[in-house]
C-alpha cells in the first residue's frame, strides 16, 4: 500500500467513526464520557476511575507529586480527584492510556518512535500549562490536555503503519506522513471523541503559524508556543530567530529573552509535570 492510499483508508475510517488505536484501555473512554456530562458528580467520577485500579494508582500517585501536592499526602481516590480537579483526571485518563499503547507488544517495532512521541508529549503539556496560568487566563488543566494531546495524530498513524513495512521503513515517507496528516487526523479523533472544541482546535491549527486571532491568547496560541519552547529547549537561544513571524508569540507577549527565562524560572515546574504525567 502506498502512502496516499494508507491515508485514504485511515480518512475512511475516521469519517466513519471508527477509532482504532490498539491497547486504547476502554476506561480511558469511559472517563472521558463521563466528565463530558456536566451533570456528573465526584460520585460517579470514582466509581468509574476505581474500576481500572492501574488508572486509580496512577491518579493517587499524580496528587501526591511534587506538581500537585499540598503538603499532605491523599490515600483515598475522593481527595484525590477532589485535589486535581476534573480536567486534570482527563489528562491523567489520556496519559494512562497512552502508557499503555506505548507499552503494547504488538507495537514494539515502533518503540523509539512512541517513546519520542510521548517525551515531547509531556514536554509540550507542560509548557502549555505554564503558559497558560502565568501569561494568559485560559484554563491551565485545559491547556496541559491540549498539549498532551497535540500529537494524537502521529499516535494514530504509527499505530496503523506498523504492519506497512513499505511505509514503516522509510524513515523519510514516514517523516514526511506524519508531518503532512498528523494535525487532521488528530482533529478528526479528538471530534470523534467529542473533546471540548477548543481542544480541537489547538490540535488542528497549532502548526498554522500565521493564524489570525483578533482576541486574548487561545489554547491553540498557547499550544503554539508551548511546542516550539520544546523545540529549541535545549538550544534556547535559537528560539528568538525561529520565532519570528510567529503570531502567537507576539499574542502572548514573549521575545526570545522572555521565553528562555520563562523555561529556566519553571524548570522544576516542568519537570515535576512531566513526572506526574509518566514521563
Amino acid at each position: 500500500m502506498d502512502a496516499f492510499a494508507f491515508i485514504q483508508n485511515l480518512a475512511a475510517e475516521l469519517t466513519a467513526g471508527k477509532v482504532d488505536l490498539p491497547s486504547f484501555p476502554d476506561v480511558a473512554i469511559r472517563v472521558r464520557k463521563i466528565l463530558a456530562d456536566e451533570s456528573t458528580n465526584i460520585e460517579q467520577v470514582v466509581r468509574v476511575v476505581g474500576s481500572e485500579p492501574a488508572l486509580a494508582a496512577r491518579l493517587l500517585k499524580m496528587s501526591n507529586s511534587a506538581a500537585f501536592s499540598r503538603g499532605k499526602q491523599v490515600t483515598d481516590l475522593r481527595t484525590a480527584i477532589n485535589r486535581m480537579g476534573f480536567n486534570m483526571v482527563r489528562s491523567a485518563a489520556m496519559s494512562f492510556a497512552m502508557a499503555q499503547i506505548r507499552q503494547a507488544g504488538a507495537l514494539k517495532a515502533i518503540e523509539p518512535h512512541l517513546n519520542e512521541l510521548w517525551t515531547q508529549s509531556t514536554h509540550v503539556a507542560a509548557l502549555a500549562y505554564v503558559l497558560a496560568k502565568g501569561f494568559t487566563r485560559r484554563n491551565a488543566d485545559e491547556a496541559l490536555l491540549a498539549g498532551l494531546l497535540h500529537g494524537i495524530g502521529k499516535l494514530y498513524i504509527l499505530t496503523r503503519i506498523v504492519n506497512q513495512p513499505a511505509l514503516f521503513n522509510d524513515e523519510a515517507s514516514l517523516q514526511d506522513l506524519l508531518r503532512t496528516w498528523h494535525a487532521s487526523i488528530g482533529k478528526a479523533i479528538l471530534e470523534n471523541w467529542e473533546l471540548p472544541d477548543d481542544v480541537v482546535q489547538a490540535v488542528a491549527d497549532h502548526e498554522d503559524i500565521a493564524r489570525e486571532n483578533r482576541g486574548p491568547p487561545d489554547l491553540t496560541d498557547i499550544v503554539t508556543v508551548a511546542v516550539m519552547m520544546a523545540a529549541y529547549a535545549d538550544h534556547p537561544t535559537d528560539l528568538e530567530l525561529n520565532m519570528q513571524g510567529i503570531q502567537s508569540f507576539h499574542r502572548l507577549e514573549l521575545d526570545g529573552a522572555k521565553a528562555e527565562k520563562i523555561m529556566e524560572d519553571t524548570k522544576t515546574e516542568i519537570a515535576a509535570l512531566r513526572q506526574a504525567l509518566g514521563n
